[in-house]
C-alpha cells in the first residue's frame, strides 16, 4: 500500500511538473513572440518617393555643435518631444560624459515643405580624428552634407580634413556657421575663412544658433532644395551596401543599410557578396530615432535588417546585400578601418582572467575597428595585444570596459606596428614572407637577417594662431617632422600642413600643442602610408639580466634620450634590494645609459667604540665581500606592480 501511494505521489509530482514547464514554454513563447514577432497588418510601410528622399551627414571639428543642431532638427520634425535632454542620439555613458560623439547615429526625419512630405535620412558623426572611419562610412549613403562650424573658433583642422573627404566624393556641401549667440561669436570672420579655403560664396552660408534654434529651419529647408535625390531605382535588383552594424544578444547582428536599388521585404532571402552566406529577412526598421518596424524598405532609404547574423563579424562594412535568386554586381565600398596604434591589455589579477576575456569580446562585437589577438607576459600573464584607431579610441575603449561591463583592466603603454625585409626569408623558419610586420617589441627580428626597417608615417594638419607658428614648429621638428607646407587662411590663422612618424605623435604630442598655443591650435592627421627608418630595438638589462617585458623599440637618433629617461624612471620605481642593483639600457652590446639603484645598508660598526682604525676597515671589507657573493648569486624580485608602473602610459 505505501508503495502504490509513495508511486502515485511521485507520478502526480511529475505531472505537475510537467504542467508547469508547458505553462513556463507558453509564457515563455508568447512572451517571445510579442516582443519579437510583427504581426504583418501591423506593420507600416512608407513608399516615398525617389525624389522626396534626402540622404545627409552632419560633419565638423570637436564640440562644434553637431549632436546640438541634430536635436533640434529632430524635433523640428516632431521626431523627439521639445526640450526632451540634450544629445538624443549620444546613447553611450562615455559620450554623456566626455561631451564627444563616439558612434555614428542615425535618424529617419518627416518632414513637409510646400505641401510635399519629404524623408530626412540624418546622420550625425563623431568629429575626433580617432574616429574618422565612421564618417568615412556616413558618407558612402549620403548625397550631401552640413559642413558645421563654431562662430567663436571658426575652421578647425578636422574641419579641413572632413570637407575634402566630402568634396572628394562629390557630396553636396551645405556651409552652416553655429553658435552666433555667443558673446566672443564672429561669424564675419569665419566667413572670410570659408571664401579663402573653400570658395564659398555668403549667399551659400547658413548663420544658425542650434542651442536655441535660430535659423535652423533654414537649414531644413537647404537640405530638401540643395541636396539632390538618391540616384536609386525601384524597378532593378536589390542592392544594399551595409555602412553600419552592432550586435544583440537576442537578434544577433543588426545591419544599417543603404537601399541603393530594388525593394527590401521581410521574409526575402537575401545573399551577402563577400561571405556568400545567405539569410532569411527576419525584421526591417526605421531608426526615429527608435526602432519603427516596416513590411519593406523601398530604394534610397535607410533602414536596419535582422537576419539571424550570428556576429557582426559577419556583417561585413562596405558588403553588398541582394536576392538570393538574382546575383549582382556589388556596390563601391569603402575601405575598412585598420587600427593605428596598439597595446596591451592585461587583467588586474589573474583570476579575474575569464571575466575580462568576456567583456572584450562582447565589446568587440559592438565596435568593429578595434582587432584583438592573444598575448601573454612572465610579468604580466595571460593577456591581448589590442589595435585601436587612436589614443582616443584607446582610452574610450578602456572606460567602456570598466563602465559596462565593470572590467578593470591594465592598459600598457601604446605602440604603432613595424615593417622589416628579411634576408633570405625562405631559409628561415621562424619568418615566413620577406616582410615581417610587429608592434611587439619582443617580436623585433634578429637585426643579422634584416635588410630593411620600416615605420609608419601620417600627414598631419595644424591649424594655429601666427604668434604661436615659432614654438609650434619648434615643436614639429622636435618630432622628427618635415614640413610640407604653409598657408595663411586670414589675417590671424596659419595652416600647417607636415609628415611626422606616427609613434611621435600618439602620447603627448596633443597634449604638448594645446600647452604650447594655449589651447587654441588644433591637429588633425591621416595615414601615409611607411618610410624607411633607422629603429632599433632598447634592451633593459638588471645586474646583466636582460628583462625582455622592459625593452622598447625606438629611432636611433633618440635613443639616449629615451635610455636616460627610462633608467631614471626605474631607479624610482624598483624596491631597493640587499645588495647594489646596476640598470643598464642598451641597444646591441652598446650600453647608452646606466643607474645605480644603491642596497640597504646595515651600519656593522655601530657597535665599535674606540679602539684601533683598522677594526673599522675589517668589519667593512667584510660587508663587501659579503654584499658582492650576494649580487653573484641573489635574484632580483620585482613585483607585478613594478611592471605595471613601467608599462603603463
Amino acid at each position: 500500500m505505501k508503495l502504490q501511494l509513495f508511486l502515485f505521489n511521485s507520478l502526480s509530482n511529475r505531472i505537475k511538473h510537467q504542467i508547469g514547464l508547458c505553462q513556463k514554454q507558453r509564457w515563455f513563447s508568447l512572451t517571445f513572440s510579442k516582443s519579437y514577432s510583427m504581426d504583418e497588418d501591423a506593420l507600416k510601410e512608407y513608399k516615398t518617393p525617389v525624389e522626396n528622399i534626402r540622404n545627409f551627414s552632419i560633419i565638423a571639428h570637436v564640440d562644434h555643435g553637431k549632436s546640438t543642431l541634430a536635436d533640434r532638427l529632430l524635433e523640428m520634425t516632431g521626431a523627439i518631444k521639445t526640450n526632451s535632454g540634450m544629445q538624443v542620439l549620444d546613447k553611450l555613458q562615455v559620450e554623456k560624459e566626455r561631451g564627444i560623439t563616439v558612434k555614428a547615429q542615425t535618424c529617419s526625419l518627416k518632414y513637409t515643405l510646400e505641401d510635399k512630405e519629404y524623408l530626412l535620412n540624418l546622420i550625425d558623426t563623431p568629429g575626433h580624428v580617432d574616429f574618422a572611419s565612421e564618417v568615412h562610412r556616413s558618407l558612402a549613403a549620403c548625397q550631401g552634407v552640413i559642413l558645421l562650424v563654431d562662430a567663436n573658433d571658426g575652421v578647425q583642422a578636422q574641419t579641413v580634413a572632413n570637407f575634402y573627404l566630402a568634396f572628394g566624393k562629390d557630396l553636396t556641401i551645405i556651409p552652416v556657421i553655429n553658435k552666433i549667440d555667443l558673446k566672443n561669436a564672429n561669424p564675419d570672420r569665419v566667413v572670410k575663412q570659408l571664401n579663402n579655403l573653400f570658395d564659398m560664396e555668403d549667399e551659400e552660408i547658413i548663420k544658425i544658433s542650434a542651442k536655441n534654434g535660430t535659423n535652423v529651419d533654414e537649414v531644413l529647408k537647404a537640405i530638401v532644395k540643395r541636396v539632390p535625390p538618391p540616384p536609386a531605382l525601384a524597378n532593378k535588383p536589390l542592392r544594399a551596401l551595409i555602412f553600419d552594424s552592432w550586435y544583440d544578444k537576442y537578434k544577433g547582428a543588426i545591419s544599417l543599410v543603404y537601399i541603393r536599388d530594388g525593394v527590401l521585404s521581410v521574409g526575402d532571402q537575401i545573399t551577402s557578396c563577400y561571405t556568400k552566406k545567405s539569410y532569411e529577412v527576419k525584421s526591417l526598421a526605421f531608426l526615429r530615432p527608435e526602432l519603427e518596424y516596416l513590411k519593406k524598405i523601398y530604394a534610397g532609404q535607410v533602414g536596419c535588417v535582422t537576419c539571424n547574423m550570428r556576429t557582426s563579424a559577419e556583417a561585413h562594412i562596405g558588403d553588398t546585400l541582394h536576392l538570393k535568386s538574382t546575383p549582382v554586381e556589388p556596390l563601391p565600398g569603402f575601405k575598412i578601418a585598420k587600427s593605428m596604434v596598439y597595446a596591451g591589455v592585461y587583467p588586474m589579477d589573474q583570476s579575474q582572467h575569464l571575466a575580462l576575456q568576456a567583456a572584450i569580446e562582447k565589446l568587440v562585437l559592438n565596435d568593429n575597428a578595434v582587432t584583438v589577438t592573444k598575448e601573454s607576459s612572465p610579468a604580466l600573464g595571460q593577456g591581448w595585444r589590442l589595435g585601436f584607431l587612436g589614443l582616443l579610441h584607446m582610452e574610450v575603449f578602456n572606460q567602456r570596459l570598466d563602465q559596462e561591463y565593470d572590467a578593470q583592466a591594465v592598459l600598457t603603454a601604446p605602440g604603432v606596428t613595424y615593417k622589416a625585409t628579411i634576408f633570405g626569408s625562405k631559409n628561415i623558419i621562424k619568418y615566413q614572407g620577406e616582410t615581417v610586420v610587429f608592434s611587439n617589441p619582443s617580436h623585433f627580428p634578429d637585426l643579422t637577417i634584416v635588410k630593411e626597417l620600416y615605420e609608419p608615417i601620417v600627414l598631419g594638419t595644424i591649424i594655429t594662431p601666427d604668434n604661436y607658428f615659432g614654438p609650434v614648429m619648434s615643436l614639429i621638428m622636435e618630432r622628427r617632422g618635415l614640413e610640407k607646407s604653409t598657408k595663411n587662411i586670414d589675417n590671424d590663422r596659419v595652416m600647417i600642413q607636415f609628415s611626422v612618424p606616427l609613434n611621435e605623435i600618439i602620447v603627448d604630442f596633443h597634449d604638448e600643442l594645446k600647452s604650447l598655443t594655449s589651447g587654441y591650435a588644433s591637429f588633425d592627421y591621416e595615414d601615409s602610408g611607411y618610410e624607411l627608418s633607422n629603429i632599433v630595438k632598447m634592451d633593459i638589462k638588471l645586474n646583466g639580466h636582460q628583462v625582455e617585458e622592459l625593452s622598447t623599440i625606438v629611432h636611433c637618433s633618440k635613443a639616449s634620450q629615451k635610455a636616460k629617461q627610462m633608467c631614471v624612471k626605474l631607479l624610482d620605481i624598483i624596491p631597493r634590494q640587499q645588495f647594489l642593483i646596476a640598470i643598464q639600457a642598451c641597444v646591441g652590446s652598446k650600453v647608452l645609459a646606466r643607474e645605480n639603484l644603491k642596497p640597504y645598508r646595515k651600519d656593522v660598526t655601530a657597535k665599535l667604540y674606540g679602539g684601533d682604525i683598522t677594526r673599522k676597515q675589517k668589519l667593512l671589507a667584510k660587508q663587501k665581500e659579503g654584499k658582492k657573493r650576494m649580487r653573484m648569486i641573489g635574484n632580483i624580485a620585482l613585483p607585478r606592480e613594478t611592471f605595471i608602473d613601467v608599462l603603463k602610459r
